[in-house]
């Protein structure tokens, strides 16, 4: 596979009230096309804003982000990102909010549109195209959120913490619907998630960072001898458990 994302050297400082506050340091990864990483590290490690960097949202203070071999400074258009929350517009059907991500990218034509609405067909959503969120489920909810974000075409998925409004119940199927879709689609996956479980059931590696400022403490590969590899599944294999100890201890200890 070839490299998609290469993170090199990144550090972030802040201007705090009396002193400069040093939020991440000397971040280095690669990942390469179609694989699903995790960041998991203690509160206030810095793995949100080691997103809100890769997408472009924070400018860094040091290093070099390349996409595909590109340097890359600011947003990228070759990059999605899926908050917490779906952030779907209440007062607009399924299709329209499926299509506003493209509006707003100036992307929207006969194509793009028709793209859309093949995803939504694809994933069983396109009966509730005229529907309003408020209508529809949680999932639903989320499952529109990503379809939104892949009708522009991205490269690379950024999610921080997409599942974490969701109840437990949901939250374990909304996993299991949204690494199908990325899977088929073949999206290279960066996930900021609390939840060791939900990292080791979605990913192909797991990069753990240390306390403020973060550092990468180590990174592990997750391998699980499945067939038909899923969130669910994952979830049931001896393996598992092995994975998570092993990051639970790494939490648990200072960096």
């Amino acid at each position: 596979m070839n490299k998609i994302l290469e993170v090199k050297n990144i550090s972030k400082i802040y201007q705090g009230k009396e002193s400069e506050i040093l939020s991440i340091h000397n971040i280095n990864f690669d990942i390469e096309e179609g694989e699903f990483v995790s960041i998991i590290g203690p509160s206030g490690c810095g793995k949100s804003t080691l997103l809100s960097v890769i997408a472009g949202l924070e400018e860094k203070t040091t290093g070099k982000i390349y996409i595909e071999n590109e340097k890359v400074d600011g947003i990228s258009e070759k990059i999605g990102y899926m908050l917490q929350r779906d952030c779907l517009l209440e007062w607009k059907t399924i299709l329209d909010n499926t299509l506003f991500g493209l509006q707003i990218k100036n992307q929207l034509d006969k194509n793009t549109k028709a793209y859309a609405e093949s995803l939504l067909r694809k994933y069983d959503l396109y009966e509730f195209k005229n529907k309003y969120p408020s209508e529809l489920s949680g999932g639903m909810r989320q499952r529109v959120a990503l379809i939104r974000t892949l009708a522009t075409n991205p490269k690379i998925l950024l999610l921080d913490e997409a599942f974490s409004a969701l109840d437990y119940q949901t939250r374990i199927m909304v996993t299991h619907d949204i690494y199908d879709i990325l899977r088929k689609e073949n999206i290279t996956a960066l996930m900021v998630t609390h939840d060791i479980s939900e990292a080791i059931s979605m990913s192909d590696r797991v990069i753990v960072l240390t306390k403020r400022p973060g550092t990468i403490k180590n990174i592990h590969e997750i391998k699980f001898n499945l067939e038909n590899r899923n969130p669910i599944n994952c979830r049931e294999q001896t393996e598992f458990t092995g994975y998570f100890n092993t990051l639970w201890k790494e939490l648990g200890v200072d960096g």
